[in-house]
């Protein structure tokens, strides 16, 4: 009597090529795992790469071939005179300007009224004459009160601007309208001629008008003019801001670097280098792993590691060949701590960059080309990442083959076990088919022998 087992003729389990398949994908699964730690280190490595470039970025800012690129502008009396600069033309130096008269815009203001937006002031047309000519503006009896006569003189193009005036020294007559010019100077003059308005309940007339005029300074006792308050073409890379007239007030203005920016940004070049370096010390770190023994991080006790941790500390250390009496980066300021990492004593640099600013600007550019430490810094960081022999671009590369080559292993015993599968699987359903036949063949032979 034939027995089966789990519903198939052969009595074996249904799953078996898939266990088969499983057990023979083992050494499968071991690459993928040899390839998910390539691949954390490649991470590491790229997190390194970037740090290495950070350096160098963080050094371009700090001075560039015309010294340091931070300035400031002061002036000894701002409520005065004020100023911008672009830090890339300004050059440093010093000034005394004297303000004698403000640019002035062509003003005028009317008698007062009891409202803005009630009382009719006629039908008609205002002139002004403008150094384009004569223009209009034409006033209806929908537009003939205070505020709409405002807006007809803005929407006209006139080449003046009004608004209406709420003036409380006339506590009966408090609106008022102000028109002036766009431009100030003297060349932008308006003239405000009599007003055309016809049967308006009040009449409107210009009662004061002030005369366009240049602003007037002076500098060494010699007075000049200027149509604008703001004077862009006087000091290099400055645009001045005048703000008040005050005759006999002599007002400094200096240019000099602003040190306490400079001192910021080698405050950030130190911050990136010690990014790099506390990303070394913490691979060559001993920590605890699951098991409680004690390892290196992934990249700890590595050639690349090792060398580029060399580089680093010898570009702090290594004297640079320029003119200048300072030699190293730890002359000024820049110190080690006792961890290894270094520290700016930003008191020490602002002291040492004000009492010797062209040694210290001498020491960092250098040539520009192939001495300072700028440069130098700039050229051997890029030595470290560089894409054909640099240890960190290479390391990162060899490991991307790795991680190639086993993709392709990979690949290939995936093709493999697809061809064994379907091998077994042809086996597997060929014993079946035998083994129900002699199953079958088995069960007519006892029921022919019992009867």
């Amino acid at each position: 009597m034939s027995v089966r087992i789990n519903g198939l003729a052969s009595g074996l389990p249904p799953n078996l090529v898939d266990q088969v398949i499983e057990a023979e994908r083992m050494p499968i699964k071991q690459m993928q795992g040899q390839k998910n730690t390539i691949e954390d280190k490649v991470k590491l490595v790229t997190d390194l790469e970037t740090k290495i470039n950070d350096i160098s970025k963080n050094l371009t800012s700090i001075v560039g071939a015309r010294g340091f690129v931070d300035r400031k502008f002061e002036s000894s009396f701002p409520d005065i005179i004020t100023g911008t600069l672009d830090p890339n033309v300004a050059e440093k130096g010093e000034w005394t300007l004297e303000v004698v008269q403000l640019a002035g815009k062509p003003s005028a203001v009317t008698n007062g009224f009891p409202d803005k937006d009630k009382t009719t002031l006629g039908v008609g047309y205002i002139k002004f004459q403008t150094e384009e000519g004569e223009k209009e503006v034409y006033i209806t009896e929908g537009d003939s009160t205070l505020e709409k006569i405002a807006a007809a003189i803005n929407r006209s193009g006139a080449g003046v601007r009004a608004m209406v005036v709420n003036d409380r020294s006339d506590k009966e007559d408090s609106f008022k309208l102000e028109i002036s010019g766009l431009k100030t100077g003297d060349d932008n003059e308006v003239k405000f001629p009599t007003v055309y308005l016809l049967d308006g309940r009040r009449d409107l007339q210009f009662v004061a008008t002030n005369k366009a005029q240049n602003a007037k300074y002076k500098i060494d006792g010699h007075e000049f003019e200027a149509t604008e308050n703001k004077i862009t073409d006087l000091i290099p890379g400055v645009v001045l801001d005048l703000k008040k007239a005050k005759p006999n007030e002599v007002v400094n203005l200096k240019v000099t670097e602003n040190y306490e920016v400079i001192a910021d940004k080698l405050k950030t070049f130190v911050d990136s280098y010690n990014g790099a370096l506390a990303f070394i010390q913490n691979q060559n770190k001993l920590t605890p792993d699951r098991d409680g023994n004690q390892r290196l991080g992934p990249l700890g006790g590595d050639s690349m590691v090792r060398m580029t941790e060399s580089r680093l500390r010898s570009m702090i250390q290594d004297p640079q060949q320029t003119n200048s009496k300072f030699k190293r980066i730890l002359e000024l300021g820049v110190e080690f701590n006792r961890n290894g990492t270094l520290n700016l004593n930003q008191d020490k640099f602002n002291k040492i960059v004000s009492e010797n600013p062209e040694d210290v600007v001498e020491f960092l550019r250098g040539d520009f080309v192939t001495n300072g430490f700028v440069t130098t810094m700039k050229n051997r960081l890029g030595s470290i990442v560089d894409a054909q022999s640099g240890p960190v671009t290479t390391r990162k590369k060899s490991m991307q083959e790795r991680m190639s080559q086993i993709d392709r292993r990979i690949d290939a015993k995936e093709r493999m076990l697809s061809k064994r599968e379907e091998q077994l699987r042809r086996q597997f359903a060929k014993m079946e088919e035998s083994m129900s036949k002699l199953q079958t063949q088995g069960a007519s032979a006892a029921i022919g022998g019992g009867g």
